[in-house]
């Protein structure tokens, strides 16, 4: 995409939702870090349905190793992977008490420091728990980048540091919700709904999905 290509982008996402918000559901930075976490290779509608539950009676690094790992698998046991992310949540827990009294740092290196905590889950907590423009680079933003002309890279990492480099200063505090939304309800992964896309005209994907009514 050309600069203006990228500045009519992201102008159009704005104009259609202006406070783009994430779909995981919690209630402090801490909370969020622990949601986060356990949304590796789970989707967000299942880590929620667990959460509704653990965090009214776990919101705090303390709550949690009271809780123990016992406890939160009971909770967490219908997530994939709960037994490892029960002992990296219950490890991280520990870790926030002994080297940041009990507070989530907004902080990249300390927070990739945690147990279960890579560089996509750290973006996200610095994202929306500090506001901080980080971008975190799922497979939805991977695809919509490559996909469109945006930011094309082999790996995460060469994704995350292009949009970084690409994406206009003003859009990109919210930039990587924009981008998962639009891969997740319409540049998705088996056949996108270009029809429907309000930015298809910046789109540099050749093989766009014509409208099925008109089939």
């Amino acid at each position: 995409m050309t600069k203006a290509d990228i500045e009519g982008f992201f102008a159009r996402l704005q104009d259609a939702n202006p406070e783009p918000v994430g779909e995981l559901d919690y209630v402090n930075p801490y909370t969020l870090l622990v949601a986060v976490a356990l949304s590796a290779q789970a989707t967000d509608v299942s880590v929620n349905k667990a959460t509704a539950k653990l965090f009214p009676i776990a919101d705090t690094p303390e709550k949690m190793l009271a809780l123990g790992e016992a406890g939160l698998k009971q909770h967490i046991k219908t997530i994939g992977l709960f037994n490892s992310k029960a002992k990296n949540v219950i490890e991280m827990s520990r870790l926030l008490i002994e080297r940041h009294g009990g507070e989530v740092p907004a902080d990249r290196t300390a927070l990739e420091a945690l147990p279960g905590v890579g560089r996509k889950t750290a973006n996200v907590v610095l994202n929306i728990a500090f506001g901080q423009p980080t971008i975190a680079v799922d497979t939805h933003l991977f695809r919509v980048s490559n996909r469109t002309g945006l930011a094309p890279g082999k790996t995460p990492l060469a994704v995350e540091l292009g949009l970084e480099k690409r994406i206009p200063a003003p859009y990109l505090r919210h930039a990587h919700h924009w981008l998962i939304l639009h891969g997740r309800y319409i540049c998705k992964a088996r056949k996108p709904d270009c029809w429907r896309c309000i930015v298809a005209e910046f789109c540099k994907f050749k093989e766009k999905t014509p409208d099925p009514a008109n089939l």
